[in-house]
């Protein structure tokens, strides 16, 4: 069995076991979300898969990858244009740092996606991949807030070979990945790496063994391991009498 089809059928089990009608997906024409659309329809057929095109001032050529991976895979994607509601927000809200007002985008996409997905009695259906997990590369309760992940244990790389096994259209696979927060924003701008290098390091680190590795990148990558650590957990809680 490929490793797509085993995604396929954990899909499959995510779902049934929960109950639910589907899976609700946001298209963000990145690989990602992109391979999750194309698992997804092959988990469960493309009635019991719905799919949101979310654009917040969003660069137009994501929106057409959106959209082209809709295609590829015999979707009919929803379109909900959050730019009006992103700027009431910013009205509404005391100024905010670059970093905060970037952030109700991903935040905002997540209520999008979970009044559908309550409406429908499906599940969110999330894009993130291992290398952002591990080094907390999303948004807290933005696109960190889903109900199954089918992408958080493979690397980015094999993220993209499970894309090219797929049929993802080759324009997504090949353009720069990005979180589309702001004009220019690239994910390897702000890590500070590739993510062939950054899937390397993190490899060595899980293996415990980091020899041949510049040692301030692997500072860098276990700098951003700890500081999102807080990412990868329930909140604490405090117990009386402990």
């Amino acid at each position: 069995m490929s490793l797509a089809e085993q995604i396929a059928a954990w899909i499959r089990t995510q779902v049934e076991q929960a109950g639910a009608s589907g899976v609700v997906l946001g298209l963000s024409g990145g690989v990602d979300s992109s391979t999750v659309a194309g698992l997804a329809v092959r988990a469960l057929g493309r009635e019991r898969v719905t799919t949101a095109v979310l654009p917040a001032y969003s660069n137009p050529e994501d929106v057409a990858h959106a959209h082209l991976s809709a295609e590829a895979f015999g979707l009919q994607p929803l379109v909900i244009d959050l730019s009006r509601p992103f700027d009431v927000l910013r009205e509404t809200l005391p100024p905010g740092n670059a970093l905060a007002d970037a952030n109700l985008k991903p935040r905002l996409r997540m209520i999008a996606l979970y009044h559908l997905a309550n409406t429908r009695g499906a599940l969110v259906i999330g894009t993130g991949n291992k290398s952002e997990l591990m080094v907390g590369y999303f948004t807290k309760y933005g696109d960190g807030g889903v109900d199954l992940l089918p992408l958080g244990g493979l690397y980015k790389h094999q993220v993209v070979a499970v894309a090219r096994e797929i049929g993802v259209p080759e324009p997504i696979i090949a353009k720069p990945p990005s979180a589309g927060l702001w004009p220019g924003q690239t994910d390897e701008g702000e890590l500070g790496l590739s993510y062939d290098q950054l899937d390397a390091i993190l490899a060595a680190i899980e293996r415990g063994d980091t020899t041949g590795f510049p040692p301030e990148q692997v500072a860098r990558v276990e700098q951003l391991i700890a500081r999102s650590t807080h990412k990868r957990r329930l909140p604490p809680i405090f117990q009386p009498g402990g």
